[in-house]
């Protein structure tokens, strides 16, 4: 297991098992412990300098929301996910995502509307760098979620957050791969510019459109890569996306 990004000495002790999960949750999502990666309780907890108890209670917390998966004899692992879980995913957000925005749009205020815009200025300027590519997923959920904060939803945004927290890992290679870096700038300036309008049906068809292409686009690049590694010589899969 790679724990080379996790440079943090011990943990504040004010709830180890929120903050060990914390910690893992972002590195899985930033690709820094890769897909296929075991996750071992004793390597962690050294790591961290906690205890085994929080470090199983956290990998219990990630398995629950779909991010590890627990195995037997094996233990804890970070799932490859195929392209048709991929397609799966992004099939619930393009139905979850759209009514939590309906909901949402005629509640928002200037605020968020300006709290949006500047999330998108960074994403947008985080975009022309690849050696930035980590933080594309997550400024990519910022901007989403303050535009789905007025819906007084908390248990669909939980949903969406988890669904979300599963694909993250994978938004940044849809960008990088598929050039779909232009296309999904003027969409996400478009979905801005409706909701600043109140315009909630065209608002919401678009959103559903961005999500079910990004996702569908992000299913043929992964088979793509799945059918070119399963072809080499060598037969190592690679996961230094």
């Amino acid at each position: 297991m790679d724990l080379q990004g996790a440079t943090d000495s011990a943990i504040p002790r004010q709830s180890l098992t929120s903050a060990v999960a914390d910690k893992l949750r972002d590195q899985i999502i930033r690709g820094e412990i890769q897909e296929g990666a075991q996750l071992r309780q004793d390597t962690i907890a050294t790591q961290y300098q906690v205890s085994r108890i929080p470090v199983r209670e956290a990998l219990r917390q990630l398995d629950a929301e779909g991010l590890i998966a627990i195995v037997p004899n094996r233990g804890a692992i970070v799932p490859a996910l195929s392209p048709d879980d991929i397609e799966e995913l992004f099939a619930i957000r393009a139905l979850l995502e759209p009514e939590v925005l309906k909901l949402s749009i005629p509640h928002l205020t200037e605020q968020d509307l300006s709290e949006a815009e500047a999330i998108l200025r960074r994403y947008v300027s985080e975009l022309r760098r690849d050696d930035h590519v980590s933080t594309w997923g997550r400024l990519n959920w910022q901007f989403h979620s303050t535009l789905y904060s007025r819906a007084d939803r908390p248990r669909f945004m939980a949903i969406i957050r988890n669904v979300n927290n599963s694909g993250e890992r994978y938004t940044r290679l849809q960008l990088y791969l598929t050039h779909g870096i232009k296309r999904a700038n003027e969409e996400h300036h478009k979905i801005l510019e409706l909701c600043r309008n109140r315009d909630v049906a065209a608002a919401c068809t678009l959103l559903r459109e961005h999500i079910l292409h990004a996702g569908q686009s992000l299913k043929e690049v992964l088979q793509q890569k799945r059918t070119a590694q399963s072809d080499s010589e060598e037969g190592t899969p690679s996961t230094s996306w």
